[in-house]
């Protein structure tokens, strides 16, 4: 994992660990259904991918790297939802402009909730770090990863991680 200390004022005190429960959330997807971590338990292990804001072009690029290599974060045994604190009509409009068919959920209102709930906040700016969390089926977490607000993230983690659950050889 990697931590964002030396913390700025107001970040994330810390996020959640593995071995820790995941919290539940139900939120709003960009379709304006509600999908809830519920939804997948028993069923799938979910990679949960906070990010700060829509159309931001770290952001951008990331979520670029999942919708094109989305056998890799999403089918029989996995699905991926990325959760940021816009509105769903934002959401909304950067899922349509860049064909993000996977979840993307608002934590819009009551404002950075789900975010707060795993450790990743940052209170002074109002939005998300760039937390990321593999949650297995039965909703413990499995993986991390932390980054700042300008710091891409590298998915090979948890590819390897994905592989341990499976019970395979990671293929990074």
């Amino acid at each position: 994992m990697t931590d964002p200390t030396p913390s700025p004022a107001g970040a994330p005190a810390g996020p959640l660990g593995v071995g820790e429960l995941a919290p539940v959330f139900a939120l709003r997807n960009q379709y304006g259904e509600t999908v809830s971590l519920e939804d997948f338990r028993g069923e799938k292990n979910v990679l949960v991918v906070f990010f700060p804001f829509a159309f931001s072009g770290v952001c951008t690029g990331e979520f670029r790297e999942i919708r094109d290599h989305l056998e890799d974060f999403e089918g029989d045994d996995v699905q991926v939802v990325g959760i940021s604190c816009d509105a769903m009509e934002s959401i909304r409009a950067w899922a349509d402009s860049e064909a993000y068919f996977f979840p993307l959920l608002s934590d819009f209102w009551p404002h950075g909730r789900t975010a707060r709930d795993y450790g990743v906040f940052w209170e002074k700016t109002g939005f998300a770090i760039r937390g990321t969390f593999l949650v297995d089926a039965a909703g413990v977490i499995r993986w991390t990863l932390v980054n700042g607000p300008g710091e891409a993230r590298d998915f090979s983690g948890y590819r390897t991680a994905m592989a341990e659950l499976r019970g395979t050889t990671a293929s990074v």
